[in-house]
């Protein structure tokens, strides 16, 4: 990556921050309580910019080098009352083409599988405003319902989650603060001081490149998902089952997290998937983890991923998924190693290493933040991925075919 490209992104990141760190008028943002009622507004902000080196293939990617920003804005709302409570978000974001496409040719920003309705799209394109939150809760002792747009976080492992099927977060994705919500109802019952059972419903929607998000407004009812899984917890080891309808498809499933001799973790999750379509095969997937965190703060994560639909030679690499398999992934096997660290205790750093077995191709991401203030902080992160780049359309390897990328991150909470 040149020196100009940097220079570039460097400037743009400092009027991100500029924009970012302007004085914010409090009186908007406020916490009530009284009469049994309690009211929070908060805010978040974020600021990024992005400089990143495209794989040398014309026929997949417009441009080979890439100086892109954008800011985003999140308005939380909650309140509660008794034994009710409701959530709200809205998401104001102002991205530039550079960051929306990566300038690829086949990359677009495809958002999670939510309905359209919620979205509003202007700004010639730069521009969206989402509801990402919009649900209604009723809790009691061992009871618990929550109805609308919320996140529904079903992962155990770490890098590779098979189990969370709706909005899941990447291997390299260091920054997890906000799950997206999905169109969603769920039921937590507690059925004893160390078992729970969950329902979960959630709307599928049918894609549709015309809409902002690639998705339809109204919901597929036929291939709505529903999910039950049950858990308990025994000694040091929470252990769970899954039984759910996906995508038409039918998965059971398990997960388990613990510790082992009290001195390190071990997790896992995984389901078996019978496809709906008689030409798809039965699918596997699996994820074995574990852990160790020192008392200086070194966290050390070792995450092996299978998955039996995944491509066992680059041949078969598909650049567009099928639907019902995982997004992320196009091979069968790959390992993870992480570690975290905190420096001190304003400056954290994080790192992931994914080894692709198939073609042996592999990413390093690293990410480290420091804390300026009790609200704000600033994030870097750096994309290097080692493998055969693309060539003519086609893929030689799957980490061969990212861009070499930096990014900054401003972040401020209000």
């Amino acid at each position: 990556m040149n020196v100009t490209l940097l220079w570039h992104l460097f400037c743009r990141f400092l009027i991100l921050v500029t924009l970012c760190s302007a004085p914010i008028t409090s009186y908007a943002f406020y916490q009530w309580q009284g009469d049994g009622t309690e009211i929070e507004l908060r805010g978040f902000a974020r600021g990024i910019g992005l400089a990143a080196n495209n794989p040398n293939d014309d026929v997949l990617f417009e441009d080979d080098e890439i100086i892109g920003g954008g800011v985003f804005g999140r308005l939380m709302l909650d309140i509660e009352w008794s034994k009710l409570s409701a959530e709200m978000h809205v998401v104001q974001s102002v991205l530039g083409d550079e960051l929306r496409t990566g300038g690829s040719r086949f990359a677009s920003l495809i958002d999670v599988e939510r309905s359209d309705g919620l979205h509003w799209r202007y700004g010639n394109g730069k521009a969206d405003l989402v509801i990402d939150r919009l649900n209604v809760q009723y809790e009691s002792d061992n009871f618990r319902l929550k109805l609308g747009r919320q996140p529904i976080n079903l992962a155990t492992t770490f890098y590779f989650t098979p189990n969370d099927f709706f909005a899941p977060f990447a291997a390299q994705a260091f920054f997890r603060t906000y799950k997206p919500g999905v169109d969603a109802a769920r039921l937590d019952w507690q059925w004893s001081s160390y078992s729970q059972l969950s329902l979960i419903t959630v709307m599928d929607y049918e894609s549709d490149l015309g809409q902002p998000t690639r998705w339809r407004t109204s919901p597929d009812w036929s291939e709505t998902a529903y999910l039950a899984r049950a858990s308990t917890l025994t000694d040091n080891f929470e252990f769970g089952l899954v039984a759910a309808s996906v995508s038409g498809d039918d998965v059971i499933g398990f997960d388990f997290q613990g510790e082992i001799f009290d001195w390190f973790g071990l997790r896992g999750e995984g389901h078996l998937r019978f496809a709906d379509e008689a030409k798809l095969d039965r699918d596997a997937q699996f994820s074995l983890a574990i852990d160790k965190r020192w008392q200086n703060t070194l966290t050390l994560r070792l995450e092996h991923f299978y998955q039996r639909s995944g491509a066992n030679d680059s041949d078969d690499y598909q650049i567009t998924p099928i639907a019902g398999n995982n997004r992320f992934y196009l091979a069968r096997n790959y390992t993870a190693l992480g570690a975290s660290y905190e420096f001190t205790p304003l400056w954290f750093g994080d790192a992931v290493y994914l080894f692709n077995h198939q073609d042996a191709s592999k990413l390093l991401a690293l990410y480290s933040t420091y804390s300026l203030s009790d609200e704000s902080e600033l994030s870097v992160g750096i994309n290097i991925p080692m493998g055969k780049q693309p060539e003519f359309g086609r893929l030689k390897t799957e980490f061969g075919s990212f861009p070499h990328s930096v990014t900054m991150e401003y972040r401020v909470y209000f």
